[in-house]
């Protein structure tokens, strides 16, 4: 089966794994989302049925003929049918454990697996094959009665299953006439009847995750897609710090033979920004309040000084980037990369979404802890270094590796890091502060209005002293920095659209870059048309648009990074957050209201 991004996602914020149309687990890193891939065919091109094949876990009936695949409604439990020739049916139910236990969230480094026979005598053939050192050799395995032991190079995973042991171990077809249980989790022994504490992990995980759904404030049209894309987005904090990954995977390139492979499974400030913002339009205050504590760590850290694009989930500063050469890649388009370069580049956007992701906690009072006078001295720090920084050349928020302007989105974030802080001291009665950061934005604005503004063309150029066309002049939109009706913003977004759309979707730039020029369009883009579109009167074409990005989603409901505007397939890492933020952000915007069907 030739690979694709028509996966489906499980997690518990502590781990993940992505499963394919088959019901394969072909992705899942251990013991956290940017840790060894312990399931890591997604990145092999050599079937599963070859010799020496690892990293995966299949749970097959023999002689499938059709396979069906569905979420339990409201949350990223997956329930995989198959059905043999002959009639027979197996379902396969998969999750990972997470629900409050002992007055805390219980969210293991383990995965559950649930077989069920649904109909006749069916006959499957379990594989389990982690690997370890990416994918480069087997586990050493040992077994007992009731669980076999798997000695990875940085975990041991033990599986425990209600199963024959001697059978899985030996790979061999058996007829199930019972619930099969398997849980692959930490090195300890399993204490309980392994049935019973499944189904009842089972039952109190879809709960946690239908309260935590039932709490969203969603639009009132498109609520299957909000949902789906909120669910996977708190899949992508790393619940133990409050981190945010751009997405679970690494590697899958933008397009076919790119070699624009890069390992998203870390926390970029710009990213979170957007995650933040997008799960505050629908009130899940608990992914904003984690990602502020985690926020307030690397500002800490800094100690006043250079903030990095991106961080581990841990807070870690250094993300050597590698190539790991045991995996040839999706589809074997390599290289497969591990860390990311991206962490030594100067990208000075990255102080005013600092600002920008706390600027709420001024303000909303359903907060658990909200920002105050000490809060806003830290960052004060932080605005400094947009104000000194504001019209320097940087790398920008497509990380040009080769390349380095003043870009005007870099310039407007700073802008909006002053005018946020002076909005916070507002809030906080500190007049002086707030006539201080006011004039500092003010001067910002002044410098972009002057630099950026093309008076030739009647628009707003991406960078400073240039003329380029880049989708994230959209933004000011977004930003505040101007209105719908600005004339300049009107040129600017006409040229925008002219120069950078093909068909239904949005390309982030159309001039060569450190690797030639971009073939596929950046979803998230897209979306930021869609929103423009609509602030400025084509609702018609907002809508339209909407519905055909909503139509590129996987059976999952999910989107990746990027899509070829010829053939609509997607590219790039999955599920990505950006991707996920725009059908958030979009549906909000474009729905009724709710009082026009109550």
């Amino acid at each position: 089966m030739t690979a694709t991004l028509d996966l489906w996602p499980i997690g518990n914020c502590q781990v993940s794994a992505l499963i394919d149309r088959a019901g394969r687990f072909v992705w899942a890193c251990v013991p956290r989302v940017d840790g060894d891939p312990a399931f890591c065919s997604l990145l092999d091109d050599n079937p599963p049925s070859a010799e020496g094949a690892r990293g995966f876990w299949e749970i097959d009936i023999e002689d499938c003929v059709e396979t069906e695949q569905h979420y339990l409604r409201n949350t990223p439990i997956l329930v995989t049918r198959q059905t043999d020739s002959a009639g027979n049916a197996i379902e396969v139910t998969d999750f990972c454990p997470r629900h409050f236990r002992h007055g805390r969230m219980y969210r293991p480094v383990a995965f559950v697996r649930i077989v069920r026979p649904v109909a006749g005598s069916p006959r499957i053939r379990v594989r389990l094959r982690p690997a370890r050192g990416w994918g480069s050799a087997d586990p050493v395995r040992t077994h007992g009665s009731n669980h076999i032991r798997y000695m990875l190079d940085d975990t041991t995973l033990r599986l425990s299953t209600s199963a024959p042991i001697g059978w899985i171990e030996s790979e061999r077809l058996f007829r199930v006439e019972r619930p099969l249980h398997f849980f692959l989790g930490p090195d300890e022994s399993f204490v309980g009847d392994i049935g019973d504490t499944l189904d009842t992990m089972l039952e109190h995980t879809a709960q946690e995750w239908r309260k935590w759904v039932r709490a969203l404030a969603t639009p009132v049209e498109w609520q299957e897609a909000v949902i789906r894309s909120a669910i996977s987005l708190k899949l992508c904090q790393h619940e133990e710090t409050g981190a945010i990954v751009a997405a679970l995977t690494t590697s899958i390139p933008e397009h076919a033979g790119s070699e624009r492979n890069w390992d998203y499974r870390y926390c970029w400030i710009r990213d979170a920004y957007y995650t933040v913002q997008a799960l505050n339009r629908l009130g899940a205050l608990d992914v904003l309040e984690g990602y502020l504590e985690y926020l307030r760590n690397i500002v800490d850290n800094a100690k006043g000084g250079h903030i990095q694009p991106l961080y581990g989930v841990g807070g870690e500063a250094t993300l050597t980037e590698r190539i790991e050469t045991s995996l040839n890649g999706y589809r074997g388009m390599g290289p497969v990369r591990v860390g990311n370069q991206a962490y030594e580049q100067i990208q000075h956007d990255a102080y005013g979404q600092i600002i920008l992701s706390n600027a709420q906690a001024f303000f909303d009072r359903r907060l658990y802890r909200m920002a105050g006078a000490e809060d806003f001295r830290a960052l004060e720090k932080v605005g400094e270094h947009a104000w000194d920084v504001h019209d320097k050349p940087d790398a920008g928020l497509w990380e040009l590796r080769t390349k380095s302007h003043v870009h005007t989105y870099s310039v407007a974030m700073c802008w909006a890091a002053c005018d946020r802080l002076a909005n916070a001291a507002a809030a906080l009665e500190m007049p002086e502060r707030e006539v201080f950061w006011r004039d500092r934005a003010d001067r910002i604005r002044a410098r972009i209005e002057d630099a950026a503004w093309r008076e030739d063309t009647q628009r707003i150029s991406a960078t400073f002293g240039g003329d380029d066309l880049d989708a994230s002049l959209i933004q000011l939109l977004d930003l505040r920095f101007v209105k719908p009706g600005d004339e300049r913003f009107q040129g600017t977004l006409r040229a925008v659209e002219e120069g950078l759309r093909r068909g239904s979707h949005m390309l982030r730039y159309a001039t060569e870059d450190d690797f030639g020029l971009p073939h596929t369009a950046f979803n998230v883009c897209t979306f930021w048309l869609i929103e423009a579109l609509w602030l400025t009167g084509r609702t018609e074409d907002a809508r339209e648009l909407f519905e055909e990005m909503l139509s590129r989603r996987t059976r999952a409901g999910l989107l990746s990074e990027d899509i070829d505007p010829a053939t609509g397939e997607l590219w790039g890492n999955y599920p990505q957050t950006y991707s996920l933020v725009g059908v958030i952000n979009c549906a909000a915007l474009l729905s009724k209201p709710w009082n026009s069907v109550r």
